[in-house]
């Protein structure tokens, strides 16, 4: 890879790390009303997938259906920020928990 090359692959990586954090800040901002924790919010690739991941946790666990209504309120947040290029999969999806 060039040195130019590198460069932008660099840019776009930081680039895409702060949309990253103003998407959690947006998110965290509508779910805290409902108690639920914004645990990580990640973009990554497998293969020829990407993937947009939102791990959310609630103080007491969260269920499926707390994970449903998260995603129909995060979904509209992500179509209007817009700042991936390609398509990818959105996965909403609750902290997990080991023994405790």
């Amino acid at each position: 890879m060039g040195k130019k090359a590198h460069s932008f692959v660099v840019y776009e990586v930081i680039k895409i790390e702060k949309e990253l954090k103003i998407l959690k800040d947006k998110i965290e901002k509508v779910l805290s009303s409902k108690s639920i924790i914004v645990d990580d919010v990640t973009y990554r690739k497998e293969g020829t997938i990407n993937f947009l991941e939102i791990v959310l946790d609630k103080e007491d666990g969260i269920d499926l259906d707390t994970i449903v209504d998260a995603t129909n309120i995060i979904n509209p947040i992500v179509d209007e920020m817009d700042f991936i290029d390609e398509s990818f999969i959105m996965d909403v999806v609750s902290k997990e928990r080991g023994d405790e």
